[in-house]
């Protein structure tokens, strides 16, 4: 039976602890003098230094896109203008409904027929600018959803009476009391929407 010999290799745990210990307290290794805890304080007070460059540095960026910030802001706020409620209602203009009002107050039945006809045109006016699609107002006021148009009905009033107008002219006898509830039917729907 032959053995074999040969080296032994091992690893040696306590030198590598001694050489940790060594570095750690400043001691010699290798003819070298190394102070890991003098070594480890100069790379701190480096990191600090760094780290409150890039720190002020951060700062001054923040500052400055702030102030652009506010003085676009307060640039923008001198272009847009708001109303309060109150000034609101002086602002929006009135002269269609105002125009409608004159002729329905007129003793003439001619200007009850107009008022008539430049309301629905206000109606339509509106349905479109609500986005109801349709060629006609009848299209449109059929696309609409009455929970979304409370006075959807005054609407269809007003318009079979613009209806009747249009296609009978003259030979529909439209009264006063029939030509003043119709406006009535037509207000309304301008004032759910805020138009009048």
């Amino acid at each position: 039976m032959a053995t074999s010999t040969g080296s032994i290799h091992f690893l040696n745990v306590e030198y590598f602890f001694r050489l940790f210990y060594d570095l750690i307290t400043g001691t010699r290794v290798g003819g070298v003098q190394i102070d890991f805890l003098s070594l480890a304080s100069h790379i701190w007070i480096v990191v600090t230094i760094i780290s409150t460059l890039v720190t002020i540095g951060i700062l001054i960026v923040f500052i400055n896109s702030s102030l652009k910030y506010y003085q676009i802001l307060h640039e923008g706020e001198k272009n847009i203008t708001t109303l309060d409620a109150a000034h609101a209602e002086v602002e929006r203009d009135h002269s269609r409904w105002d125009h409608i009002r004159e002729l329905i107050e007129s003793p003439l039945e001619n200007d009850w027929r107009q008022a008539i006809i430049e309301a629905d045109i206000m109606l339509d006016d509106l349905l479109t600018q609500l986005g109801y699609p349709g060629q006609t107002i009848g299209e449109k006021l059929k696309a609409v959803d009455p929970n979304r148009m409370h006075t959807l009905q005054d609407a269809w009033e007003g318009h079979k009476v613009r209806n009747e107008i249009a296609h009978q002219g003259y030979a529909y006898q439209l009264t006063e009391r029939q030509a003043h509830r119709t406006i009535a039917h037509f207000e309304a729907v301008m004032r759910e929407f805020g138009e009048i």
